[in-house]
């Protein structure tokens, strides 16, 4: 009886703070409607929701949900995204080959350009700190927490922080990493959503459809009679069952199933704990291993792709509100300077590494793994993917499948966790550890130019016509 009560108020609790998350979206749908200054920077009501909620949650004046129900909620929304992902058909190309070949290309070259981002910035942070922090009294291990913030979010900084805190015994780690994830959120739309847009005017948006901002576009909704996508078809009988049932049916299974090659995963020696934490990447798997089986048995009219592709946006807007909910924002005031400090240049440098790779990765959706990257290295892959929304809303392009699968090659960035958790500890010496910090990156260097994901330009963000390529296609046709 005591158990189904407290599995009672789980349930109330998670349906209170999807409630309120409910609110704050239809509060920053309101604002991105009627604040002409955030309209025209087509802010995402997913994203101001996000921060009125992070306000909300930090008054105190909640007591009913905590932070960790959205820890919880965005684990499990951060599975369905990627399970739906995996569901969607993948964009049409003249042979499937091909697009395999550029999801990998894309995946390898995303997922090493952020180990590179990954071991640059804690050897950053820690010099900047090395510089300043003394003046405020904070010791440069802090600045080793700013890669866990920025390129994994608040759940990892707030893990590894606890661990220095409770296995080193270094004071308020976990609050700084937290700290660090918040700002980062903060600066992954501030900076990301202007980008965006920019490319968008300069014609790089290719399936916006028009490099003019259209006034549905700016408004965040359509009117009365407006022309508009359709949600997708209906695939059944809605007497029997409803299309949206279905579909969601198939997520549950695919969500027992990645549950599955987890716990299986979990048994390989050495790696197995590491390994199957990665419940997403799972859901993927089975989203596309249901799928292949579906087309197998000639069903697979059965999951419309463009209503799929909703359920994606759905969850990726809810994912949002609750990763900004997440974050306790308490901050220790006299750090604030080193802290902001170091946040800014990171950002700095992970715009510069965006825009100068993302430029020569060698596809068509460039453009979008640009503004991909930058999103998923100052907050979490989902933060990537509703930048990429912004310029490919229906997720035509491979970049949210790359997104995702860029996690595979980003394995490799254990030898710099390895490394800071050494410095922490004590074993290693600051100055040695910046440089074993810094040794990688020669070698992630040699990987992009080998897998020729570090070539020539293929656009430029100061053309107003767009890509050199379709520059040169035009002038063929002509």
């Amino acid at each position: 009886m005591i158990e189904s009560v407290e599995e009672g108020e789980i349930v109330i609790t998670f349906m209170i703070a999807f409630g309120l998350a409910s609110i704050m979206l239809c509060a920053g749908m309101i604002i991105r409607t009627k604040v002409s200054f955030i309209s025209r920077m087509l802010v995402p009501a997913s994203v101001i929701a996000g921060v009125l909620g992070l306000i909300v949650m930090n008054t105190g004046l909640i007591t009913s949900v905590d932070a960790q129900m959205y820890v919880d909620i965005v684990t499990f929304l951060f599975t369905v995204t990627f399970i739906s992902i995996g569901l969607t058909r993948n964009p049409k190309s003249k042979s499937s080959n091909s697009v395999g070949k550029s999801i990998a290309k894309g995946s390898i070259g995303l997922g090493f350009l952020w180990n590179l981002i990954y071991a640059l910035t804690p050897a950053v942070g820690a010099i900047i700190i090395i510089g300043i922090g003394g003046f405020f009294g904070m010791n440069p291990v802090y600045g080793l927490l700013i890669p866990f913030a920025f390129t994994q979010g608040p759940g990892q900084s707030a893990t590894f922080g606890s661990i220095m805190e409770q296995q080193y015994g270094i004071a308020n780690a976990a609050t700084v990493g937290v700290t660090f994830a918040a700002l980062g959120f903060l600066l992954c739309f501030l900076v990301g959503v202007p980008l965006a847009r920019y490319g968008i005017k300069r014609g790089l948006a290719k399936n916006m459809g028009s490099s003019k901002i259209e006034d549905f576009v700016e408004r965040g909704y359509y009117v009365k009679d407006e022309k508009r996508n359709t949600l997708g078809n209906e695939t059944m009988f809605s007497g029997n069952i409803d299309t949206m049932t279905f579909h969601f049916a198939i997520i549950g299974l695919c969500f027992l199933l990645a549950l599955g090659m987890s716990e299986i995963v979990s048994f390989i020696p050495g790696v197995g704990s590491t390994f199957s934490g990665m419940l997403f990447i799972y859901g993927m798997l089975a989203g596309y291993l249901v799928k292949f089986i579906m087309k197998k048995w000639r069903i697979d009219n059965m999951l419309d792709n463009t209503f799929q592709s909703k359920i994606t946006g759905w969850s990726t807007d809810y994912l949002i509100v609750a990763s900004f909910m997440a974050v306790p924002f308490s901050v220790i005031g006299k750090w604030m300077i080193p802290i902001i400090t170091v946040t800014i240049v990171v950002m700095l440098l992970s715009v510069i590494i965006c825009i100068y790779f993302g430029q020569r990765m060698g596809g068509e959706n460039d453009f979008e793994r640009t503004i991909g990257l930058y999103g998923t290295v100052t907050g979490t892959v989902p933060s990537g993917i509703a930048l990429v929304r912004i310029i490919d809303p229906s997720l035509r392009t491979s970049t949210a499948v790359e997104l995702g699968l860029m996690n595979l090659p980003m394995v490799a960035s254990f030898v710099t966790v390895s490394t800071i958790m050494a410095i922490a500890s004590g074993a290693l010496s600051m100055s040695l550890g910046i440089l074993l910090l810094l040794a990688p990156i020669p070698i992630y260097l040699i990987v992009l130019k080998v897998f020729k994901v570090w070539g020539a330009k293929t656009y430029d963000f100061r053309s107003e016509s767009g890509s050199e390529v379709e520059r040169l296609k035009r002038a063929t046709a002509e």
